[in-house]
């Protein structure tokens, strides 16, 4: 099988909406049961509610430039030479 322009570009789109999908999720999850995922993780690790949220929200922060970095602008790339 050989890989064209168009086979790349779908399967980096697929990327795009895969991770931008768990994106969305552990926002919600995060945003809609923080005291459960909370109390889960004070278990091993004994960390205030502050830290917690700032983990969390840094961690999306990284998450979502990846997305971009590696998934959306190789896509764009590859649509403008295309």
């Amino acid at each position: 099988m050989t890989l064209d322009i168009v086979t790349i570009r779908n399967a980096l789109l697929w990327c795009f909406a895969i991770n931008t999908g768990l994106l969305l999720w552990w926002f919600l999850f995060i945003a809609l049961a923080h005291d459960w995922v909370y109390r889960m993780h004070t278990r091993w690790f004994n960390i205030p509610v502050e830290k917690f949220d700032a983990i969390h929200y840094t961690g999306m922060m990284v998450f979502k430039l990846f997305i971009f970095a590696f998934n959306l602008v190789p896509c764009l790339a590859l649509l403008i030479v295309g």
